[in-house]
């Protein structure tokens, strides 16, 4: 069995080498036994040193012109070679434990895709706290897959469509939904493993609190207008790192 992980990359040359090494070290563990895997490295268009970076740790680089990060999971889908696909962000650090547990639940037969229940380090204590305690209860509520870990049978992407092309946020839970209803009709779950996916929380550090106010009233009055421009989605697409 192969398994692709797929890291979609904006001028992430501070902390993708890190990730890459997570990777390395998890597949290189207990946990790899028995598995193969590649790893593909989407170059969003970076200014920075992200493709050398990528490239220079061993993994496979594919390039996306258009700042979007589902077009950046889906290129680097397009070049996969796995049964499974594995997309984590270049700010996570995979761990042998969670890959343990993705190795268990793919090879049960009984899933088709899934995510993880999410960590964040470097957040304000009380904030992040809150923020990871508030998306875990809704993912395992709803089965929706964060986008810093989501994973799914090859096959199914692709029958499904892939990640939208008209979101430029929130595009993991769109493409969860549709994973898990063509899951339901070949009788497959999709599951929340207990991970947790460790990201980074720089983004508390990055932007003040208003914009994140601003970024919810948004989100909260007009979602379908915010999710589909990225004007307004400044966390995601400004480039600060």
């Amino acid at each position: 069995m192969k398994i692709s992980v797929i890291i979609p990359a904006y001028n992430e040359e501070r902390l993708l080498g890190p990730c890459l090494e997570s990777v390395k070290e998890a597949f290189g563990g207990p946990a790899g036994r028995g598995l193969g895997h590649e790893v593909i490295v989407c170059d969003n268009n970076s200014s920075d040193s992200t493709a050398r970076i990528a490239a220079g740790a061993g993994a496979r680089v594919v390039f996306e012109p258009v700042n979007q990060i589902g077009r950046a999971r889906n290129a680097g889908a397009a070049a996969a070679a796995g049964e499974w696909l594995l997309f984590i962000d270049a700010d996570s650090r995979l761990s042998g434990s969670t890959l343990e547990q993705l190795k268990a639940g793919i090879t049960g037969g009984r899933c088709c895709a899934g995510g993880a229940l999410v960590g964040m380090e470097d957040a304000p204590p009380l904030l992040g706290r809150a923020a990871v305690g508030l998306w875990n209860l809704v993912s395992r509520t709803f089965r929706l897959a964060a986008g810093s870990f989501i994973f799914c049978r090859a096959d199914a992407f692709r029958e499904t469509g892939g990640f939208s092309l008209e979101l430029y946020a929130a595009e993991e839970l769109d493409l969860s939904r549709r994973l898990a209803r063509w899951g339901r009709e070949r009788g497959l779950s999709f599951i929340i493993l207990r991970g947790p996916h460790v990201s980074s929380g720089r983004k508390f550090s990055l932007y003040p609190k208003i914009e994140f106010l601003r970024l919810l009233i948004a989100l909260i009055l007009r979602p379908r207008r915010t999710l589909r421009d990225p004007r307004r989605l400044k966390y995601l697409y400004d480039g600060r790192r």
